[in-house]
């Protein structure tokens, strides 16, 4: 088979729960909290993180932004565009930035530099998957889904060439599929 399961819907829907209820107590005083997702890879998750915080007394928005780091390749380039930024300011909140997977750190460095500078009251991460193996700098992650091996991970938003982001679970894909 070219892939295998790693984690099940089941376990990622726990997990994102969990992570949930961490970011509802964390920002219950808070009064600005902007999601900002890194699109592609984040949008599921996103989309059932936000679903798993409860905020009554704050008003959470959604931003999005386009950063490519990969292109067809299956690790990233080092080379780091945005494609597309946020279209309101962030001066003044709670910005929370939601990505999908963490593999050298690179790219999220970049970006939480970029955000630091637009003077948001405070920036943090919450990454679905981080492969620790292969981190070239430390960045910080508050909120962290799970930490994966040095794998090719699709699904659950995640991509090979624009495939696979469908599936409802994270597996490995194998290197037969992407290796010629």
């Amino acid at each position: 088979m070219s892939r295998e399961v790693i984690f099940t819907e089941k376990e990622i829907k726990e997990r994102v729960s969990e992570l949930g209820r961490q970011i509802t107590q964390d920002y219950k005083d808070s009064k600005n909290l902007v999601l900002v997702g890194i699109l592609k890879g984040s949008f599921v998750f996103m989309s059932d993180l936000v679903r798993s915080i409860h905020l009554p007394n704050t008003n959470v928005s959604l931003e999005f932004m386009s950063i490519s780091s990969y292109g067809a390749e299956t690790s990233s380039s080092g080379v780091i565009r945005i494609m597309m930024d946020l279209r309101t300011s962030i001066e003044g909140k709670d910005v929370l930035i939601i990505e999908d997977i963490v593999d050298s750190g690179l790219t999220l460095k970049h970006l939480m530099e970029l955000l630091n500078h637009r003077n948001p009251n405070s920036l943090h991460t919450a990454v679905l998957l981080r492969k620790k193996e292969g981190l070239k700098v430390e960045v910080p992650v508050k909120y962290m889904g799970f930490d994966i091996p040095m794998v090719f991970i699709i699904g659950y938003g995640l991509d090979f060439a624009e495939n696979y982001r469908e599936l409802p679970y994270l597996g490995e894909l194998k290197e037969e599929c992407y290796k010629k």
